[in-house]
C-alpha cells in the first residue's frame, strides 16, 4: 500500500500548528518554524506526489525504494 492509496492529509489550525493525519489517525502535529516551513514547501510542491513525500518525510514514515531490499538480503 503507497501514499496514492492511503494518502497523508493536513490541516493548518488557528494557533499555527500543522496537523498531519492518515486515514482517521493524527500522525504528528507539527508547530512553530517547522510547521511554518512544511506550509510553505507543501504550497510551492509541484503536484500531489510531491506533497504526499513532504508529508511522509515529516512524520518520519519514509523509506527509500531499496530498504526492503536490503531487509530481505538483497543488494
Amino acid at each position: 500500500m503507497g501514499l496514492s492509496d492511503d494518502p497523508f492529509t493536513f490541516q493548518a489550525t488557528k494557533d499555527g500548528r500543522l496537523r498531519i493525519s492518515r486515514g482517521l489517525n493524527v500522525v504528528t502535529v507539527l508547530g512553530g518554524q517547522r510547521a511554518e516551513k512544511l506550509l510553505q514547501a507543501l504550497s510551492a510542491a509541484e503536484d500531489i506526489d510531491a506533497q504526499q513525500q513532504l508529508l511522509a518525510r515529516a512524520t518520519g514514515n519514509y523509506r527509500r525504494g531499496n530498504v526492503n531490499a536490503k531487509l530481505q538480503g538483497g543488494s
